[in-house]
């Protein structure tokens, strides 16, 4: 089952070396994602290896960080291009093609608890990532008859290199922490079986949902 993954890193050997254990075939494009100009030759190269695309995960993502009477043009045009522009126009790349092959396929898109939620000293990436949740809407929408499912995954507070400087700030990671029902900060692997059941035929009558995985952040 080819997958298209959109990430911002260098080569990933983790993942690869994941995917080759399993048997499975790995093959890593590099491509500048807050640039449009190669978004087709991206879909075309997996096609021309792979054979076909079925699943296109929108993951690559940055964040910049200061205060809003400080924000600079170039922090939110940084943001808005890779977490949102280029989340919308690889979908409509990777969706030609799935209606070339005719037999549909999965978009998910990863969203945030900024597509609820209004943030601290970040608003493009809150402005991006309420996008983000609005497009999987629309996209849905526009996609659905074409047997193209759409939907997002709102991770919680992870940790990751995002979250760096946030959980060594000592006072904002306890208060972090007294927010999460779990008491935690979420892990990649959280992600794994939520990713999966969109990825897969079980999830073929959800349409346009963003899927929350955030310990109860959001519940509370």
């Amino acid at each position: 089952m080819p997958i298209l993954w959109a990430w911002v890193t260098s080569r990933p050997p983790e993942t690869q070396a994941a995917v080759v254990a399993q048997g499975r075939k790995f093959h890593y494009i590099t491509a500048n994602l807050m640039r449009q100009d190669r978004l087709e030759e991206i879909v075309a190269e997996a096609v021309e290896v792979m054979g076909k695309v079925d699943i296109l995960v929108n993951n690559a993502g940055i964040i910049r960080r200061q205060d809003i009477l400080a924000f600079v043009e170039k922090d939110w045009d940084d943001v808005i291009d890779i977490n949102q522009k280029t989340v919308f126009f690889l979908s409509q790349a990777v969706a030609k093609q799935f209606v070339k092959q005719g037999k549909g396929g999965k978009i998910i898109n990863i969203a945030s608890m900024l597509s609820f939620q209004g943030g601290v000293r970040v608003p493009s990436y809150t402005a991006s990532k309420s996008a983000v949740m609005g497009l999987t809407r629309a996209l849905a929408t526009e996609l659905a008859h074409h047997h193209i499912n759409v939907n997002a995954i709102a991770p919680g507070y992870m940790a990751t290199d995002n979250t760096t400087a946030l959980r060594a700030d000592e006072a904002r990671n306890q208060a972090i922490l007294e927010r999460i029902p779990a008491n935690r900060w979420g892990l990649p692997s959280d992600l794994a079986g939520p990713a999966v059941f969109l990825a897969s035929s079980a999830s073929d009558y959800v349409s346009g949902y963003t899927l929350a995985v955030d310990g109860g952040w959001l519940a509370r």
